[in-house]
């Protein structure tokens, strides 16, 4: 379940990342003047996206999803005249893709919400604490060998720690890495890309 959802995550943010990407291109298709001010603002709605993958603290993480809305309403504001005046095919394209990149945003932070469930992790204690229980019954006879019968409760340790860590996207060790927003960004603003 958990890698599952972990590798839901990645996919997900590399449809992000296209989604941005492709309607960063389709900004041309707008007035010059709208085109520049939907690209500024698709470059730094790009930027909160990068640092919702970053580990941060909670607080932190709520003022970044407060800042991704307003940043999405202010995206969604800018084509909105020209989609209610100029209703062509080309038009539908760019709100298509506008669409595409806040639909994107929604659908990865589901997946953020979306963890291994606490009933499946109660499950699993009580499958290893009865486990361990039967291995140490059955290690009552082998006073010489006790450090063998060690083993088993440590697998199990570190597979829950596994288990806990792949299933916290934000935290631990194994994290969800912005990589394709993060080229996305030196593709758009190749000021970032020389600076490292």
């Amino acid at each position: 379940m958990a890698i599952d959802r972990h590798d839901q995550r990645e996919i997900l943010e590399e449809g992000e990342a296209n989604a941005i990407g492709t309607e960063y291109l389709r900004a041309d298709l707008l007035p010059p003047k709208s085109a520049i001010a939907t690209k500024e603002l698709l470059t730094s709605y790009l930027d909160l996206r990068i640092q919702f993958y970053s580990k941060q603290p909670h607080e932190k993480v709520l003022v970044i999803r407060q800042k991704t809305d307003a940043a999405q309403q202010a995206l969604w504001n800018e084509i909105l005249p020209f989609a209610r005046i100029h209703q062509t095919p080309t038009m539908a394209l760019v709100v298509s893709g506008m669409n595409d990149v806040l639909n994107s945003q929604g659908y990865v932070q589901a997946a953020w919400w979306n963890r291994i469930p606490y009933t499946a992790w109660s499950l699993m204690a009580a499958i290893a604490i009865c486990a361990n229980l039967l291995v140490g019954f059955g290690a009552r006879n082998f006073e010489k060998n006790i450090g063998l019968f060690m083993i088993f409760p440590f697998v199990i340790s570190v597979s829950f720690f596994l288990i806990s860590d792949i299933d916290s996207p934000r935290g631990g060790v194994i994290r969800i890495e912005p990589r394709n927003l993060i080229t996305l960004q030196k593709v758009i603003n190749p000021k970032i890309a020389s600076t490292e």
